[in-house]
């Protein structure tokens, strides 16, 4: 069997395994939501700032954190009052659905809506496998580059919402967002992009807001490279950014 052939067969068990997660946490009233971006986009602060405004408005939220190694992200996020855990990858530069399942096992409180899976920083594995998500975010910071969606089509072409942060900088940075959301259009048409920014907490009422409409069955937005076969339109209920 050729490596082709392997990495399809392991993608394949990955999906069947993330379709059984999904269709078991949706029967238990529970929306995953994916997040994925490269190292130091700002990911983990802006979930923290999320999570805090669900707690504040009483809505039931958990929150699984993966990394190489070290526990520093879940220390920080629960912070922000909501039920978290650290997912420690050993060495893999990604999550997979099975690892999901399994620390979800006997700690998920059972009257979570939404769980927030932070990803492992990094744009390429991450991207080829689906978690059992609803709802599926790429982040890129305005520090990056305008080019980054056209460096990883597979990472934006498969995003529900895309999400800017660190808008704070965007000046100094010499951001150029027009080029950027033209960049996004060509590998994944259609999709929306919102702006945030940790500091000051913009967009993360809207980030919630899609969470919580994915949730309640607004379809998200159907990606050209689509994770999972679930979502066909765009959420009419869902903000705009």
């Amino acid at each position: 069997m050729c490596r082709s052939d392997v990495k399809q067969a392991v993608l394949a068990k990955n999906d069947d395994l993330a379709a059984s997660l999904r269709d078991d946490l949706t029967r238990q009233g529970v929306t995953v939501v994916n997040l994925l971006s490269s190292p130091g986009s700002g990911k983990t602060e802006l979930l923290g700032r999320i999570l805090a405004r669900a707690v504040e408005r009483g809505v039931p939220v958990a929150a699984l954190t993966a990394d190489l190694a070290t526990e520093n992200d879940a220390v920080r996020l629960a912070r922000s009052g909501a039920p978290v855990q650290q997912l420690l990858t050993d060495g893999l530069c990604h999550l997979e659905a099975r690892q999901v399942r399994g620390r979800l096992e006997g700690w998920l409180p059972a009257d979570t809506a939404v769980l927030f899976v932070e990803n492992v920083g990094n744009l390429v594995c991450p991207a080829s496998y689906d978690l059992g998500e609803t709802l599926r975010i790429v982040l890129m910071a305005v520090t990056e580059g305008e080019d980054k969606p056209l460096k990883y089509p597979t990472a934006f072409g498969s995003a529900h919402l895309v999400v800017v942060t660190k808008t704070d900088l965007a000046e100094p940075a010499g951001f150029d967002e027009m080029a950027f959301r033209a960049n996004v259009q060509r590998v994944n048409p259609g999709v929306e992009i919102v702006r945030s920014c940790a500091r000051t907490g913009d967009g993360v009422d809207i980030l919630l807001a899609y969470a919580l409409a994915a949730r309640h069955g607004a379809p998200p937005h159907r990606p050209p490279l689509a994770p999972h076969p679930h979502g066909h339109h765009h959420p009419a209920s869902a903000p705009v950014a």
